[in-house]
């Protein structure tokens, strides 16, 4: 299968406050081999660092200093990936639910 001939696969993630949204995606992601194990060992450190060594696959959504320092979605999260038959656009929104359907 050409790139031509690729799928086009847009994801949101939606769900309840601390439900693990950016953790799974996150795994979701670096399973899916859109990011590489050497990044996701790179986290891991950093994230134990700060006592929140399980939070390795958030971090590949969550960015800001903050998202990390507090563990919650601060900011829309945005993430793009080639698979073999796929391109895939991943998005998870803020964490916060009063952000939700106002």
């Amino acid at each position: 299968m050409g790139k031509e001939d690729r799928t086009h696969l847009n994801v949101v993630v939606i769900g309840h406050v601390d439900s693990g949204k950016s953790t799974t995606t996150g795994h979701l992601i670096y399973q899916c081999g859109g990011i590489d194990k050497r990044t996701i060992e790179k986290f891991e450190k950093e994230a134990a660092e700060l006592g929140k060594g399980s939070f390795k696959y958030a971090w590949v959504l969550d960015k800001l200093k903050a998202e990390r320092e507090r563990g919650i979605t601060i900011d829309i999260a945005l993430w793009k990936f080639e698979t073999p038959r796929y391109y895939v656009t991943v998005i998870v929104p803020q964490e916060h639910d009063h952000w939700y359907f106002q």
